[in-house]
């Protein structure tokens, strides 16, 4: 009794599902097509908002107190003002008189700095120097470039810091400092400036331009003095005859 029963409860559902099979795969490619992009942007954010505290620029063109930013885009702010970055998981606060550039899952920065907060192990850029949160937490860190110095402090969790000298560890409520860059782009860098002086070939330098001119005169001048004096128009020869 109770095996034909299972039969015929079997045969009545069987159809339905066959029926319905269609329609159940495209509802499982239409899930697939929307839960892979979310959750490639959930890993790499291509995009974030943008929010403004006074006057700020964005790809050099100046941006609303509110706008999106995109991967790529440059972003400075004016020493009176200051801009929040909100991307999924993480918010990177950009300091006044900054230049940073948004490349999703990191922040460059080219001048100024950032206080960063992120769950998404977002990481900050300064030249060879790179900042990234040690495990996939809620961290915060601040990153300061100025003149060429790096400045990292970690106020919650531990960050890593790799540059070209090796990679090292910067525990909560530590802080540390690094050269920007290293080799011969410092020594290259540091030459526009400051304690190595000015650029260019000795040659260029108004000094050595001045001295070898008053060179030149004094050396022509005292060839002259060497010669014998010209003789006189009524006396075509020297000594007159």
């Amino acid at each position: 009794m109770f095996w034909p029963l299972t039969i015929r409860t079997y045969q009545m559902l069987k159809a339905p599902l066959l029926m319905s099979w269609p329609a159940m795969r495209c509802a499982t490619c239409l899930l697939l097509a929307c839960w892979i992009p979310a959750q490639m942007l959930a890993d790499e954010p291509t995009s974030a908002m943008l929010y403004t505290t006074g006057s700020a620029w964005v790809n050099g063109s100046e941006v609303p107190k509110s706008a999106a930013i995109f991967v790529g885009d440059m972003l400075q702010t004016r020493s009176d003002s200051s801009a929040s970055i909100q991307a999924n998981g993480s918010s990177v606060m950009v300091m006044a008189d900054s230049l940073v550039k948004f490349e999703g899952p990191a922040i460059e920065i080219e001048h100024g700095g950032v206080r960063v907060t992120t769950s998404q192990s977002l990481a900050a850029h300064a030249g060879d120097v790179t900042i990234t949160p040690k495990a996939s937490s809620w961290t915060e860190f601040q990153v300061v470039e100025a003149d060429g110095v790096v400045q990292i402090i970690a106020s919650k969790g531990d960050v890593t810091v790799q540059d070209p000298q090796g990679t090292t560890t910067v525990a909560q409520g530590g802080q540390t400092t690094r050269d920007e860059t290293t080799g011969p782009e410092k020594k290259k860098k540091k030459k526009k400036g400051g304690a190595y002086g000015g650029t260019g070939s000795i040659m260029s330098s108004p000094w050595v331009l001045y001295g070898g001119l008053a060179g030149a005169g004094g050396g022509i001048t005292w060839v002259l003095l060497q010669h014998s004096p010209p003789a006189s128009p009524a006396c075509r020869t020297d000594p007159c005859q």
